[in-house]
């Protein structure tokens, strides 16, 4: 019973912090337009991913020194109190402020909760609980816009952040009762100099992220002074060998960044593509996502189970990402059936729900006690900065394609090959010495 109250707790608070992620990207219009602040829009975002890459870096030492009892605790209050800040906000500097609380904090709590499971589930229990936690991202992205859409028009804006708070504290109390007598209070790891200058890194990437994100629409000096401070500072914080997809732990943090990446930036422009390109109603264009969202739980659930190998799901996985991309991007052409984006997203999907919550597992198995929440730290900001680089870029080759939807699903497509290379380059045996380079 008592595993039963911390998994319920553990998948409660990750479909907590995956729903305020898309109900504030679809409430955010109306708030902006309320408070004023249209010219603050971008900040709300690019300020609480600045904050979460930080909390990331912070959360996953401070789980290996002191125990997930800490990190996760603290970043479920700094959780709560952004969302109050931000549901009470006057102007949109304040709701600005509480975002950035919200996202340092949601950040501390998704880092602590892998190292939870490593401290508290056998290894046999990984596969099963990533895909739950997988399962847990996905579904809010199928329930979420009605329901916020629902709120906002009802109760208004503000109660999108202020009735989160109250059920973070029940899925906490379920997770307190499932974490009673659990070994998640003291470190596993020996304290080491260079934490401060870690978390130095941590801020220039989240600064070099925020340039490419803005320099995105045009801007191209500030596209490119944003990818030279990444590349000067991601390698800071992801292992040794990421950039060039080392066998071992950073193939896999190499892969996770290149499928969400492709994934992602493939997929913020299918809307925009099927709506204005092929003249599908706005209804319609959402079901190819949502066919995507189902099979990516679907093919979670089969991950839970080990139906395949590991090898099989980052392999057929990353075939699938590629395979998907290319039969969406077809799409963009007037002689291809549109019907076809359906099948191409269901594809997709399946391919991100087998590799995505395996890599998950891989990087606990390749930690060595003490290592589980600096290498998830690396997982999660390395899937984090892919994206925003992948997107960035993808919307500048938009802009400068003039409306160049071919030219998005051909980087993507390319993003979804080098995975596809990458993805046999794991290793499965434990590493001895520590993983992540630059720690002093």
């Amino acid at each position: 019973m008592t595993r039963t109250s911390l998994t319920a707790g553990l998948v409660a608070l990750v479909s907590l912090v995956a729903f305020e992620y898309i109900a504030v990207a679809i409430a955010m219009p109306v708030v902006a337009r309320e408070l004023g602040g249209l010219h603050l829009y971008g900040l709300a975002f690019s300020g609480a991913m600045a904050a979460a890459v930080v909390g990331t870096v912070l959360g996953g030492r401070w789980a290996d020194l002191r125990g997930p009892s800490a990190p996760l605790w603290s970043g479920a209050a700094a959780f709560i109190a952004g969302l109050v800040l931000a549901g009470a906000a006057q102007s949109m500097e304040m709701l600005i402020a509480g975002r950035l609380v919200q996202g340092f904090g949601g950040a501390l709590v998704s880092v602590a909760l892998y190292v939870v499971v490593a401290r508290v589930y056998p290894e046999e229990s990984h596969p099963k609980i990533f895909s739950l936690f997988a399962t847990a991202w996905v579904v809010p992205s199928m329930v979420g816009p009605a329901i916020v859409g629902l709120v906002v028009d009802t109760l208004g804006w503000r109660w999108v952040f202020l009735s989160v708070p109250v059920l973070t504290v029940i899925a906490g109390l379920m997770l307190l009762r499932g974490l009673a007598g659990q070994p998640v209070t003291g470190g596993q790891a020996e304290p080491a100099p260079g934490l401060a200058r870690k978390v130095g890194w941590a801020v220039l990437t989240a600064v070099g992220a925020g340039l490419m994100q803005y320099g995105s629409d045009g801007r191209f000096l500030l596209l490119v002074v944003g990818l030279v401070v990444l590349l000067v500072a991601l390698p800071r914080l992801l292992p040794a060998g990421t950039l060039r997809a080392a066998r071992g732990l950073p193939s896999v943090v190499a892969l996770r960044g290149l499928a969400t990446g492709a994934f992602f930036a493939a997929e913020v422009i299918i809307p925009l593509m099927l709506i204005n390109e092929r003249g599908l109603s706005p209804l319609l264009a959402g079901f190819a996502l949502t066919g995507g969202a189902l099979t990516w739980s679907f093919a979670s659930w089969l991950q839970g189970r080990e139906v395949f190998s590991r090898r099989t799901n980052l392999f057929g996985g990353s075939v699938a990402i590629a395979l998907g991309i290319l039969f969406m991007g077809a799409v963009t052409f007037d002689g291809v059936p549109v019907a076809l984006a359906y099948p191409a997203w269901v594809v997709t999907g399946f391919g991100m729900g087998l590799v995505y919550p395996t890599l998950s597992v891989l990087t606990l198995e390749l930690s060595s006690p003490g290592e589980e929440g600096v290498n998830s730290s690396a997982l999660q900001v390395g899937e984090s900065v892919f994206s925003v680089v992948a997107v960035a870029i993808t919307s500048a080759l938009f802009v400068a394609a003039d409306s160049g939807y071919w030219a998005v699903y051909a980087a993507t497509l390319l993003m979804a090959l080098v995975g596809l290379w990458v993805a046999p380059r794991f290793q499965t045996a434990r590493v001895a010495a520590p993983a992540v380079a630059h720690m002093s």
